[in-house]
């Protein structure tokens, strides 16, 4: 397969790396230099072009299938509907005029499209309730996802990402020095979220449907930290229930919904299609990053 990944970034990379050790043609799009010395570093074809500008995609060669990864920075609201509304819109129009369109589209989102669940499960058929008006943009562009290619005659597929971890984003002093507060978390290394997707694309699965892209074992924050210290040889870190962390003058808006947020996401339907998780939890996720932290003890 050709396949071109816009926002080719911490996931984006590990795809495009993954797609051509399997002998496909990954194109990787970024908009700054950096970007694209990053994508040229890791062995495949850059483009660099800005995902929301249609006349720069044309820069972009005919692919059978596109993955729109990109980011909106961590920004707000405005800047997030700019690049997953917008930009989505404007590449599916982009790719789907083209004499020869793709086959199909895999659009990343997040798992905080479904909102506060009490810390119950949710999987793809449950009711989104985003929470924020940022999880709200994302959950409009899961609708122009799975419908927009409809109208040039190719499919698109939602992987909705749990929180994102691996190689430089480990955050271990986050959890090691504390405070934790309560709640869950629901994760997935970086190497299985590029590596569910590809699997979708080469396997030609969930057309038309949205995957979560979540690892076997939502885990409490609490636990989590606690056996983290412990492999890294450390004392558990202090804890702190919800209501003592909302008590804090100094929680944003946004830290206060993130907090209030609880829910486990199910892999269920990832596993269904038969993707055989690198990482099914934590435990081996983390391996490498403790082995590290030992070393440097």
């Amino acid at each position: 397969m050709d396949v071109a990944i816009l926002g080719c970034g911490y996931v984006g990379i590990e795809l495009g790396r993954q797609l051509a050790t399997r002998e496909h043609e990954p194109i990787g799009v970024r908009r700054s230099a950096a970007g694209i010395e990053r994508i040229e570093d890791a062995g495949f074809e850059a483009v660099r072009a800005d995902v929301t500008d249609r006349e720069a995609l044309a820069a972009v060669p005919d692919v059978d299938a596109i993955v729109f990864a990109a980011s909106s920075g961590g920004r707000g609201a405005e800047a997030a509907r700019d690049v997953y509304v917008e930009g989505l819109q404007t590449a599916i129009e982009a790719f789907g005029e083209r004499e020869h369109p793709p086959e199909r589209l895999v659009y990343t989102s997040s798992t905080g499209v479904h909102g506060d669940h009490d810390g119950d499960w949710v999987d793809e058929e449950t009711p989104l309730d985003p929470t924020t008006e940022k999880t709200a943009v994302l959950a409009e562009a899961e609708r122009i996802a799975l419908e927009g290619p409809e109208a040039y005659g190719f499919r698109g597929t939602v992987a909705r990402y749990a929180g994102l971890y691996g190689p430089d984003r480990y955050r271990l002093e986050r959890y090691l020095e504390g405070p934790v507060t309560a709640g869950y978390l629901n994760m997935v290394h970086r190497d299985d979220a590029a590596g569910a997707v590809r699997y979708l694309l080469e396997e030609d699965l969930a057309r038309g449907e949205v995957v979560q892209v979540v690892d076997d074992e939502p885990a409490s924050k609490w636990a989590f930290a606690d056996w983290l210290a412990a492999e890294c040889g450390r004392e558990g870190p202090p804890t702190q229930t919800k209501a003592e962390r909302l008590a804090d003058d100094d929680l944003s808006e946004a830290g206060r919904r993130r907090i209030l947020t609880s829910k486990r996401c199910s892999n269920d339907r990832l596993r269904e299609l038969g993707y055989e998780f690198a990482y099914p939890t934590f435990r081996e996720g983390y391996r490498e990053a403790i082995e590290s932290y030992r070393r440097r003890g």
